[in-house]
């Protein structure tokens, strides 16, 4: 028997699967992979067969830190594959090592836009090789896989390849015959496990099965085994690569079970929160399908929807050491759906809306009657705007508003399938509730049981300002989602607002990333300056991460854009002089085909404010794209600009301070794309609105 998790990289199992362009093992060369000459180079290593990437030390030891050997600096080393034209879908299957501390990342970049793409990426040290997988989505366009490696500053720390096996077809597909087994791994148990069954070994047990995918005995196929079984609590667990794509339709695979009645088997999916959902079951009118004598191999089909991360998970569980073994082979993947009948995918942005051009799909009730009304505010610096853009539409409950001196107001979404894990997102301002727990709540409504759960309320006072909220919500049948403003008398109440509602699958844990960490291009500065770096020959002040309020009174933000509670940047104005300026740099960016479209949130509040620019540092030639002057509103606003520029180049924000200290300026959540700018829309010409001076 060959535990799986014993089983290394050595090439004991021959190669079956056709290698596609861009596939290297470094036995003897680097297959074409070139080291960016702008970083550090990776280095080959002829004994071990593998290219590295490692930080560089002093010669001398740091007599400051009397700990010896000290890094230099930031090591970066940037691998590029070579040109690459993948028509359908691919695996790229990644061996690699991080010694100590560092980072690995792959990315995918296409000719012409600025930035790449995030396919996957790690900072987990290991004492061994570690095998990854990562769909390729099929693509019309050439591009390259770029592999970026930082090893740690610690003594030591260094990031090093193995290999780079792609292959064609999905990364969930493995016929279990090569050494990698996919990407396949084993979660250790004391008694129960999954072994590699196959290649002509004699087995303790007779009756194991031929494997699928030859029909012989020199094929390789999984099986767990009750050999050791104590208790149904030891359960063998044999676990998928990540999806990092989202993927939906027909999950196959070949399995065989002997003594049914003392093992169960099961299929689930499995999230990176470790929250399980069962896809399949194997029941005991399967056995009537399969011949203990032939040992035949009971295909199976079951429809799978992952529009998020996830493993999908085998279980074989055994009642005692005589619970038999369960196998398994050729686990294969279809874009379609198993059956012609299953279900439409829904598409959970029927359920977003910004309010910009009406109600979108939400409905008011018919018994409380229209007590949300759509409103905008201009930009101005007593009251805050809308989320959108500062100067949109949102939707406004007020007692002032309405006919009666209490309310309760609901507005409804359009009906969501049950049976699914979906993420809310909303955005909700509150002034002068007394009772914040009747200001805003959130029900889902049943459909078919007519009745109503609270899933969400308010316990953050929002000060005035925008705060997100974020709710995880599963419906067992189809639902609606109602937001709920209760007024139960004049005194007691105020106005709340709510705004940019979002819907997607999965659990808001896993979304709730920053943008930064999600997309290049995107920072919300959440984790940090996401590559943006001060011009030091302009050392008046910096560009300062913040939560909250500015230093200086009646001028600056309250809080950030992105939540209301994060960090966003700003420039503090008190220690400069009228007219000192701060830069802020992008990263360098390489020149792109076509127009590129720049948006971002700025605030500019305070009677002393001076000036906000947005300039391009080409080749140390600034060229103006944007600029506002004097104070703006209270509220963040969105400015978006459009340019193009096919040569190297950085984005540069400069603030200049006005005529007094209140002069405060913001960023936050800066995205840069590829492509146009969008249409703004005139939210004044498309559905109604009430305007708010």
């Amino acid at each position: 028997m060959l535990p799986l998790y014993l089983l290394s990289f050595a090439a004991t199992i021959p190669a079956f699967s056709q290698l596609l362009p861009g596939s290297c093992n470094f036995e003897s060369n680097t297959c074409g992979y070139t080291s960016d000459a702008d970083f550090t180079s990776w280095t080959m290593h002829k004994d071990g067969h593998f290219v590295a990437v490692e930080t560089a030390t002093n010669d001398e030891p740091d007599d400051n830190t009397g700990s010896g050997f000290e890094p230099k600096r930031e090591i970066t080393g940037i691998l590029l594959s070579p040109v690459l034209e993948y028509e359908d879908w691919s695996c790229l299957r990644l061996v690699y090592q991080i010694t100590e501390s560092g980072s690995l990342e792959v990315l995918q970049r296409t000719e012409g836009k600025s930035f790449d793409k995030l396919l996957w990426s790690s900072q987990t040290p290991s004492d061994s090789w570690v095998i990854s997988s990562m769909d390729l989505l099929n693509d019309t366009e050439p591009y390259r896989v770029v592999i970026e490696g930082k090893p740690g500053m610690s003594v030591g720390s260094s990031v090093a390849i193995f290999e780079i096996h792609i292959s064609p077809g999905y990364c969930l597909e493995c016929d279990f015959e090569e050494s990698h087994l996919c990407g396949y791994t084993n979660q250790w148990n004391a008694n129960v496990n999954w072994y590699v069954g196959g290649g002509g070994i004699n087995f303790i047990y007779n009756n194991m099965p031929d494997d699928h995918t030859y029909h012989n005995k020199t094929g390789h196929f999984m099986y767990a085994d009750s050999g050791y079984s104590k208790t149904l609590k030891e359960v063998a667990k044999l676990a998928s690569p990540m999806t990092n794509v989202p993927m939906s339709g027909c999950l196959s695979f070949q399995y065989q079970r002997m003594e049914d009645r003392g093992n169960l088997f099961s299929v689930f999916t499995r999230d990176r929160l470790g929250q399980y959902q069962e896809l399949w079951r194997a029941g005991s009118e399967d056995q009537g399908q399969w011949s203990k004598t032939t040992g035949e191999w009971i295909p199976v089909q079951v429809d799978i929807r992952a529009p998020y991360s996830v493993q999908v998970v085998f279980e074989a569980a055994f009642r005692s050491a005589g619970g038999g073994h369960v196998a398994l082979d050729d686990v294969s993947f279809s874009p379609e759906f198993c059956s012609t009948d299953a279900e439409p995918i829904f598409d959970p942005s029927i359920a977003n809306c910004d309010f910009e051009s009406g109600f979108c799909h939400y409905t008011q009730d018919q018994v409380t009657g229209p007590s949300w009304r759509r409103v905008s505010v201009k930009p101005n610096i007593f009251r805050n705007g809308d989320h959108t853009t500062g100067a949109g539409s949102f939707l406004l409950a007020h007692s002032q508003l309405g006919p009666r001196s209490g309310y309760v107001s609901r507005v409804i979404s359009p009906t969501l399938p049950g049976n699914m894990k979906y993420c809310l997102r909303f955005y909700f301002s509150l002034r002068g509730f007394n009772q914040t727990e009747q200001a805003l709540t959130v029900y889902l409504l049943q459909q078919q049981s007519g009745s109503q759960e609270k899933i969400w309320t308010q316990a953050e006072k929002s000060r005035g300002i925008w705060i997100a909220a974020d709710v995880t919500f599963q419906p067992s049948q189809p639902a609606k989602v109602a937001f709920v403003s209760t007024c139960r008398s004049f005194w007691d109440c105020g106005s709340v607002a709510l705004d940019d509602i979002s819907l997607s699958f999965g659990d808001c844990e896993l979304s709730a990333g920053s943008l930064s960490s999600s997309l290049s291009g995107h920072c919300d500065f959440e984790d940090g300056m996401c590559g943006y770096t001060q011009d030091k020959q302009s050392d008046a002040a910096d560009w300062e991460l913040r939560r909250g309020s500015t230093p200086t009174s009646y001028t600056g933000p309250r809080g950030d854009h992105t939540s209301g509670l994060g960090r966003y940047l700003f420039v503090e104005a008190s220690p400069m002089l009228p007219g000192q300026n701060v830069r802020l740099l992008s990263r360098p960016l390489r020149g792109a085909r076509g127009p590129q479209c720049l948006r971002f949130f700025y605030h500019m509040y305070g009677s002393g404010t001076g000036k906000l620019r947005v300039l391009i540092d080409d080749d140390g030639e600034d060229m103006l794209l944007w600029q506002r002057s004097g104070e703006q509103s209270v509220a963040w606003l969105r400015a978006q600009v459009e340019y193009e520029c096919n040569r190297r180049h950085q984005i540069v924000f400069e603030a200049i301070r006005g005529a007094s200290v209140r002069s405060d300026i913001a960023l936050d959540d800066i995205i840069l794309e590829g492509g146009p700018c969008p249409e703004t829309e005139n939210s004044s010409t498309s559905g109604t609105s009430n305007e708010i001076e």
